[in-house]
């Protein structure tokens, strides 16, 4: 009963975020006095990509226009993914040594708040010097980035809050700080770990946009801009909306996952 509850939930809050996406998409363009030339809204998208008008040639139709975006929209979404995987992989990895060594903490943490605070559109040109322009690895780190601090942040809150009298029941027959760690406190992080999956996921679709923008030239990230040099408002606004549909459709299907993993394990998902 539990995990419908949270199927339902999941669902309901699903629906109610793609409506409050659109209505405010819709009356930013309705309000803002740009053109409609240039200005595209929701029934503006929907037309191009599945509506053929009246007279179109072949090149022209919506399906050639879902062709054209598709291949943009795999490729960002391949470099999120990429992005996505290392940060959470570093952030986890952290947060276990932080947990087991101070000294660790102690020589790393410095380094990865003054990394939180400077800009990454500032450290990118280093970033893209160091690994190369175009590489897997330049999209792989500035990815990561995005992704790793505030996944770091909530692992190290989950494991943090590990119950004391558990560890030192595991202590007391002679397991070690490793033992703890992964009998008691990693188990009870898990809302705070999959919290951290769940907010990754646009964290990871926009170092992905600011990776194609910044190096690699490729996919939405890209392409962007030369829509926009090329006055394609209709491509530039169509593949806006398919990569930020896409992204809360995964943001949304992690947090179906969260609910059910959770309800399952009789756990209350982490804020």
């Amino acid at each position: 009963m539990s995990v419908l509850r949270a199927l339902a939930r999941s669902l309901v809050n699903a629906a109610l975020t793609v409506l409050i996406v659109l209505g405010l998409w819709q009356a930013v363009v309705s309000f803002s006095g740009v053109s409609p030339y240039v200005a595209k809204g929701p029934a503006d998208v929907y037309r191009y990509l599945f509506v053929d008008e009246p007279g179109a040639s072949e090149g022209n139709l919506a399906a050639d226009h879902r062709a054209e975006l598709l291949p943009l929209v795999t490729q960002t979404l391949q470099d999120a993914a990429l992005g996505f995987v290392v940060g959470m992989s570093v952030a986890v990895l952290l947060a276990v040594l932080f947990s087991l060594s101070k000294t660790v903490e102690a020589g790393v943490m410095p380094l990865a708040l003054l990394l939180r605070s400077v800009p990454l559109v500032s450290i990118a040109p280093v970033i893209i010097l160091m690994t190369g322009r175009g590489t897997t690895a330049s999209v792989a780190v500035i990815g990561s980035i995005v992704v790793l601090f505030p996944a770091l942040a909530s692992a190290l809150f989950g494991l943090s809050r590990a119950s004391h009298e558990s560890l030192d029941l595991v202590r007391v027959y002679g397991g070690g700080n490793l033992t703890a760690l992964r009998k008691v406190a990693v188990p009870g992080a898990m809302p705070s770990l999959l919290a951290a999956a769940r907010v990754s996921v646009p964290g990871a679709v926009t170092g992905a946009l600011l990776a194609e923008w910044l190096s690699t030239g490729e996919g939405i990230g890209g392409m962007v801009v030369k829509f926009s040099a090329a006055a394609k408002f209709n491509d530039l606004w169509a593949s806006v909306a398919v990569i930020t549909v896409l992204t809360l459709l995964l943001y949304n299907l992690v947090q179906l996952v969260e609910n059910v993993v959770l309800a399952r394990s009789g756990m209350t998902p982490a804020e």
